[in-house]
Formats: C-alpha cells, sequence, structure tokens
C-alpha cells in the first residue's frame, strides 16, 4: 500500500491511497466468503453454496463488499502509519472496483487535528486580587432586597426627581411620527400609562427633567435631541418632540429594615437574613475569583502556542456565534436593519471568539491525553440530571433530546475543559495581590 499526502491549506488534506493487485485480490477473496455465508441458492443449504457458484451470480455484490472493506481498512491503516486523526469527516472518492486482479486507488479529503507540541500548561502565574465582602457590599445588597419590596403611592403634588410618574405621550420629528422614520420606534412613538423613573437619562437624554415640576393631569411638550450614536440610524442626531401628558405621580417607599423585612425573606429575624446575604456575596465573590483565575489560565494557554486550526469547524463555531449575536440584539429591539448594517462587524468578532473556542478545544484535548484525564458514563449523566432539573423537564425526556440533535458531544467536552482547568488550578502559581493592583 503506497500513501501519498497532499497539504491543501492548514490541516487540509488530500490523500491518495494506491492498494497493489494482490492486497486487492486477498480482499476480494474475503468479500466472497462473507456475501456466500448469507446467500441463498436453490439446491444448496443457506451459507453452504460453493463460491466459483457464488462468484459467478454474485459477482457486483462481492467487488462492491470489496472495496467498501478495502478503503475502511487501507484507510485506517493510512491513518495510523502517518499519526493523523480527522477531524471533520472525510470526503471520499473510491470508484467502483471492477477488477480484482488490478492495483486499485482512491483518495480523501479532510481536515485533520493540529499538530502542536503541547506547550507547558503547569505553573502557570496567576495574580488574584484580595477581595473581601464589605459592610458596603452588604448595605447594597440590602438595598436591592428593599427596592424589590418598594411600594409605589399616588401622591397630588408636583413631580420632585427620583418620583415615578406615568405619562402617555406621543413623539414627532419634523412634524412626522417618528415611525415614518422607521417602523420599529413604535415604542419610542407612543405609549398610554407608561411608567418613568424621573432622573436623568432615564428614557431619553434630557426626557425627565423636564418633567420634574409638572403636576397630576398636567401636559407639557418635551423636546429632546437623540445622540449621534443612537442605534436607530434615521433618527439620530434629529430633534423630536413629546406632547405628554402627566396621568399620576408616584412617591416610591422603601419597607424599613427590620424583622418583619427579614420574614417577607423566609429569615427568621434580620440577623439571619444579614447572615444569609452576606454567605450568598462571599459564594458569589468566591465564584467569580474562581473564573478569574481560569480565565486567566486560559488567555496565557492560549498565547504559548500557535497552531493552524481546521476552518470548517471555525467555521460552524462562528455560525453559531453570530446566531447567538444576533438573536440577542433582536430580544433587546434591535431593528434587523440596524443588525444587518452590523453583519461584517458581528462575523468579525464572532469568528475570532469562534478561533479561540476551537483552539482552546484542542489544547484541552492534548492536555487531557497527557493527565490521563477523561470524562466517565457517571460524569455524563449527572451532567444530564443536572440539565433537567434546569430546564424543569424529566432526565429520560433531556437525553432523549440531547441523543437526537447530537448533544453529547459538546456536553463531553465541556465537562473535560471544566476538569482540565480544574488541573490547571492545581498547577498554577498563584499569587494574591492588593485589589485594583493586578
Amino acid at each position: 500500500m503506497k500513501v501519498t499526502i497532499e497539504t491543501i491549506s492548514g490541516c487540509k488534506r488530500l490523500i491518495r491511497v494506491e492498494v497493489p493487485a494482490e492486497e486487492v485480490e486477498q480482499h476480494y477473496r474475503k468479500a466472497l466468503r462473507e456475501v456466500a455465508r448469507h446467500v441463498r441458492m436453490p439446491g444448496f443449504r443457506p451459507g453452504k453454496a460453493p463460491l466459483p457458484l457464488v462468484e459467478k451470480s454474485h459477482q457486483k455484490e462481492v467487488l462492491e463488499e470489496a472495496r467498501a472493506k478495502l478503503v475502511d481498512e487501507t484507510f485506517r491503516a493510512a491513518l495510523k502509519e502517518h499519526d493523523l486523526r480527522p477531524a471533520t469527516r472525510p470526503e471520499f472518492e473510491a470508484d467502483e472496483l471492477k477488477d480484482k486482479n488490478a492495483d486499485y486507488a482512491y483518495t480523501v479529503t479532510m481536515e485533520i487535528a493540529p499538530q502542536f507540541e503541547t506547550p507547558d500548561y503547569k505553573n502557570l502565574p496567576v495574580k488574584v486580587e484580595d477581595k473581601q465582602v464589605t459592610e458596603a457590599d452588604l448595605e447594597r445588597a440590602l438595598r436591592v432586597l428593599q427596592e424589590d419590596r418598594a411600594t409605589f403611592q399616588d401622591v397630588d403634588r408636583p413631580l420632585q426627581s427620583g418620583d415615578f410618574a406615568v405619562v402617555s405621550f406621543q413623539g414627532s420629528c419634523e412634524g412626522k411620527p417618528l415611525t415614518d422614520y422607521n417602523p420599529a420606534t413604535g415604542g419610542l412613538t407612543q405609549q398610554n400609562d407608561y411608567w418613568i423613573h424621573i432622573q436623568p437619562d432615564e428614557f431619553l437624554p434630557g426626557f425627565t427633567e423636564q418633567l420634574v415640576g409638572a403636576k397630576p393631569g398636567e401636559k407639557r411638550t418635551v423636546k429632546v435631541t437623540f445622540p449621534p450614536e443612537f442605534e436607530i440610524r434615521e433618527l439620530a442626531g434629529k430633534e423630536a418632540v413629546y406632547e405628554v401628558e402627566i396621568r399620576s405621580v408616584k412617591e416610591k417607599t422603601l419597607p424599613p429594615l427590620d424583622d418583619a423585612f427579614a420574614r417577607s425573606y423566609q429569615a427568621a429575624s434580620l440577623e439571619e437574613l444579614k447572615k444569609g446575604v452576606l454567605k450568598n456575596l462571599e459564594q458569589e465573590l468566591e465564584f467569580k475569583k474562581r473564573q478569574d483565575i481560569r480565565n486567566q489560565l486560559i488567555a496565557t494557554l492560549l498565547g504559548r502556542v500557535h497552531f493552524d486550526l481546521p476552518e470548517s469547524i471555525v467555521e460552524a463555531e462562528t455560525r453559531s456565534l453570530v446566531y447567538d449575536m444576533v438573536k440577542r440584539n433582536t430580544d433587546r429591539g434591535v431593528p434587523r436593519e440596524e443588525i444587518e448594517k452590523k453583519k461584517d462587524e458581528i462575523y468579525k468578532v464572532a469568528n475570532n471568539a469562534a478561533r479561540e473556542r476551537v483552539k482552546l478545544m484542542f489544547l484541552v484535548q492534548k492536555i487531557a491525553e497527557k493527565e490521563g484525564i477523561e470524562v466517565t458514563r457517571e460524569e455524563l449523566s449527572r451532567e444530564v440530571v443536572v440539565l433537567a432539573v434546569n430546564y424543569g423537564v424529566k432526565p429520560q425526556t433531556m437525553a432523549e433530546e440531547l441523543q437526537r440533535r447530537g448533544g453529547f458531544g459538546e456536553i463531553q467536552e465541556q465537562i473535560l475543559q471544566r476538569k482540565v482547568l480544574e488541573k490547571l488550578e492545581q498547577y498554577a502559581q498563584i499569587e494574591t495581590v492588593p485589589a485594583g493592583m493586578r
């Protein structure tokens, strides 16, 4: 067997395998015996028909069986001989086998896993800021809980900064509704019983400041100028005029921090609530430290080695990231036209992120091999259960869904990456530095 490998680009290879006639004949004989084991012929028990008779009546089937086995076995041998690992599905160009006594050749195009030396991944430097949960952090967290239990009372007085106003408004620009400029501006053009917080830069720049002092039932004309960088390009830099009616003025009241407040959060007392909040803050800080450590490890590791990546995998990951970015922007209300204008920028950002993800995937696999790190069936099962709980479905349902869309490979890769990063963290040289000094 002769194997010729041509580099097309990066990780893409064109492999030509030439099989000599004597080896072709061997595969043909094996295929003939295999077909004879299953063929049924009149006058003979199943599998007992003479080989010459089977060969004569089923030669096309034997040749196809021989070709399939020959290509499979010789291709595997070629990969092993040249230490090649397919990164994508190989594309075969293998003609029919027509002559059992002639040489046979076929070609394969595929992308291989990157070939590179594993960088030094032990003793990676990491700096961790010495941060602790402070009394101010606790106060801010309690304030958030108070805000969640805030009440709003109607008051018969002029609007003040910090109040909430319930308003109805209609906006125009150059005498035309804003929707004439872009249909996606419906929410900016007209609203009824719309709650707005009277504080700077709420809703639109300069809008709420012009409502201060207005009483319930009063109408005001408000003029605003859209910023030059406004996401709806048709309105950027233009002046809009709003006719606003104050339907009601609402004053926000926060509940007092006492035992009754604590009980609304299922705590026995205010002190117990503070202890619980403090514990949550400490856990959150620890989680952020761990994430920071791992992000530093990843950044350092990625910077220590450079190699070609399988472009088809990068492109698939890029498409996935582009989809996610477009969906997030759409969910935020960004018009489709604006997203279309930024498609090149979105693709560039997604492609850069995809390259880092794919590069990290191969680095993780390489380190896992060196460290003997594997994903067990038990770990995979536990992850499926966690996903099922998060999505509110039965584990069996989640497993079936993952099986349907081929998601188990992705889950396995996530677990492997987590285990490798845990190992890198154990090896890392971690230095604690003062907060803000990293």
